[in-house]
Parts: structure tokens; sequence; C-alpha cells
């Protein structure tokens, strides 16, 4: 199965964007059609999110996560110069370059928006940076994300005991750190945390990572232009502080996430199962007390 998934991975890689991205479209439409609980959850997730049941919304939304997994080819294995030339325009670059001259350490948050791939591979042109990294669910896809993720200044921790301890370490030594803080965390690794308006088991990783001191923490996220035009990576300070107790850190962190989800809903991954709760804890508040 991993030659198999290496060699559609390298065809696919050798076509170009916008091929991929049409390509992509269809996919998102066919694991929608054919997967009756993905289907749901994206459905609910967006409506939820956005207060109403938008139709035209919602199938933006169904293509563009078909596109996100079509673009991973490419963004994976063409040469990482080729792929940031793909980066039409940045806003808020500046945040990086102030962190950087006043010797700070940057903790960059990116949620499952757009092309999230595209974020670390932009930052680690200014300085060294390590990503929280966790395998995914196909083992096939392990190699490719690895190969990947793990190329120039990118390095790669693993979400457990020993990759946290490569993420202070590399936090405390001035170094920039990325991660996805929207992903679902495992038993004793999260708290209940409202997520649009619902409780989601949210990852304490991310609030634990804040408290360091001299951290800047900056959100980041990559928008994908229609018709494989390239990409526009926006950088921005939170809205609010990330301050306070964990849970509360927990909570400002989600509301951010929320606010650059609002900025372009249909480019988010509606299908990941963000409410999910982890074996072994206990059920979440109702969502009168969120």
């Amino acid at each position: 199965m991993t030659l198999i998934v290496d060699f559609l991975f390298r065809v696919l890689s050798r076509l170009p964007l916008a091929w991929l991205h049409r390509l992509g479209g269809w996919a998102g439409w066919l694991a929608w059609r054919f997967s009756p609980s993905y289907a749901r959850r994206l459905d609910e997730n967006l409506a939820r999110a956005v207060g109403r049941s938008d139709l035209a919304l919602r199938d933006a939304a169904i293509a563009e996560a078909g596109r996100q997994a079509l673009e991973l080819p490419f963004v994976w294995l063409r040469p990482q110069d080729e792929v940031l030339s793909r980066i039409v325009r940045v806003e808020g670059r500046e945040l990086i370059e102030q962190a950087r001259a006043e010797g700070a350490s940057v903790l960059l948050l990116t949620p499952h928006l757009g092309c999230f791939e595209m974020c670390a591979q932009y930052c680690s042109t200014h300085a060294p940076i390590t990503v929280l990294y966790r395998p995914p669910r196909k083992a096939a896809l392990q190699p490719q994300m690895e190969a990947g993720r793990a190329r120039g200044d990118i390095r790669v921790a693993p979400a457990d005991v020993s990759g946290v301890r490569r993420l202070v370490k590399a936090l405390r030594s001035g170094e920039m750190v990325g991660m996805l803080p929207d992903q679902a965390p495992g038993q004793g690794e999260g708290v209940w945390a409202p997520f649009f308006g619902r409780p989601a088991w949210t990852m304490t990783l991310a609030a634990r990572l804040s408290e360091v001191k001299s951290v800047k923490v900056i959100m980041v996220w990559t928008e994908r232009l229609p018709r494989g035009a390239g990409y526009v990576l926006r950088l921005s300070a939170p809205v609010e502080p990330i301050e306070g107790t964990l849970e509360e850190r927990c909570v400002a962190i989600n509301r951010e996430i929320e606010r650059l989800i609002l900025a372009c809903p249909a480019q988010y991954l509606w299908g990941y199962n963000r409410y999910k709760r982890p074996a072994g804890v206990a059920a979440p508040p109702d969502d009168a007390q969120c």
C-alpha cells in the first residue's frame, strides 16, 4: 500500500496546481457523497458556526476540502522554492520580523484552514521552526508527510512527551514553533472549552506553550486562491491577549481560531471531527454552560 500511495503522490505532484485544485474539487464531492457520517458532520459543524444553513457556502466547503487534500503532493514533493513561489502575497510579515528583532520566540498557531501546510514552509524562511507532528491515520501517508514537512529549516516534533520537550526547548532558545491548536487531543491532553458555541475537547499544549517566557503568539493561515492562482499568507496578532489560567488561555485561543475561520469559512475543514470525546474523558457540560 505504501508503494502505491508513494507512486500516486509522485504522479500527482507533477500536475499543475490548477489541475490539482480542479481534481480536488471533484474529490471533495465524492467524499461527501459516499461517506454519510462525514457529510453529516460537515453540514452540522458549518451550520452551527455560521448560525444558519447556507447551501452555497456548504458546497464551496465540500470542494475546498478536496482541494486541500489534492494539493498536498504539490506542497510536500515539489522543490521548496517552487512551492513558496506560489505565495503571491504575505500580509503581516512584519510581526515575525519584529519578534525576531526583539529576540523573542514565536508561537505560530494555524487552524485547519486553507492550505495550512504552507504556513511552516513560509515561516521557515525567517528562522528555523519546529512543528508538532502527529502521525496520519493512514500509515501509508507517513513517508510523504515526513518528507514534505521535515525539509529546509523545518524540524518536526512528535506528539508525545519527547516532542513537547523539543517545542519548549525551541521556544526557550528564541526560535519558532508551529502547531494546529484545533486538533482533537487525547485523554489527559485537553480541557472542555467552547468552540462555536459547543463544548470541544481542546488541547492544552498551545496554551501551555504560550506561557513560556518571552513568547509572542502569532496567528497564521494561508488562503487558497481560485483556479490555482496561488495563495495569500496572512499573519496577525491575537485580537485579545492569550493570558490568565490554562482554561482561560484555551478559551481565548479558540476564540482567535473562530475569528480566522469566519474570515473564510469555505476553506475550513468542517468535516474534521472537532467535537469527538476521547475514551475515558467525562462528558462535556451542556451548551448553555459554555
